[in-house]
């Protein structure tokens, strides 16, 4: 039993290790680009800025819509391409102020509904941005989000499985052992360093 249980352990952890290759890679690799920022950092795409005016019935229109940011987002969409997913709106007075994010860049559009006139901003990632966006998952989409928890639960499941496999190295175990006391050491204080 005590042979058959570790086999399955072997068979799981080597699965699961086919499984998350690919995303531990990318991980990793846009994990050490997110602590270098200046690696692989070129030029950034400039920004592109654009006014269009509010015809009389879309203000008419943004004045009672129950979201006038999202109602703004989607009539300044008409008129270029935006970047981002909508993420909020402010109406202060005459002044509408909606803001978009998403993994492949930012846009702020301000409008005044007493003038109709508008102005966008939009802000590209390059292809590194893109990638540290992704790795970080905040301006993602469920879906990626989702993507994200899974690929940390079978990560995670795979330690477990790898710790387990430990005890049947009755050789080595002491190693092994040796070797995880002085990774947590390590972590431990690293953190206590970088909080102080």
């Amino acid at each position: 039993m005590k042979g058959e249980f570790y086999r399955l352990a072997r068979d799981w952890h080597g699965y699961l290790s086919a499984l998350a290759f690919l995303a531990l890679i990318f991980f990793a690799g846009t994990g050490v680009l997110l602590n270098h920022p200046g690696l692989l950092q070129g030029e950034q795409p400039a920004p592109v800025e654009t006014a269009f005016t509010l015809a009389p019935e879309q203000i008419t229109e943004l004045r009672a819509a129950e979201e006038p940011g999202r109602e703004l987002a989607r009539i300044a969409a008409t008129h270029g391409e935006l970047a981002g997913a909508y993420r909020s709106g402010d109406l202060a007075g005459d002044d509408l102020y909606v803001n978009l994010q998403g993994v492949r860049g930012r846009t702020d559009v301000t409008g005044n509904l007493a003038t109709g006139e508008v102005s966008v901003h939009v802000e590209r990632a390059d292809a590194v941005g893109v990638a540290n966006e992704l790795h970080r998952g905040e301006h993602a989409g469920d879906a990626w989000r989702f993507f994200i928890d899974a690929i940390a639960a079978v990560l995670i499941f795979m330690s477990i499985i790898g710790l387990v496999l430990f005890f049947s190295l009755r050789f080595r175990l002491k190693t092994a052992l040796v070797l995880m006391a002085g990774s947590a050491i390590i972590m431990v204080g690293l953190f206590v360093f970088a909080v102080s």
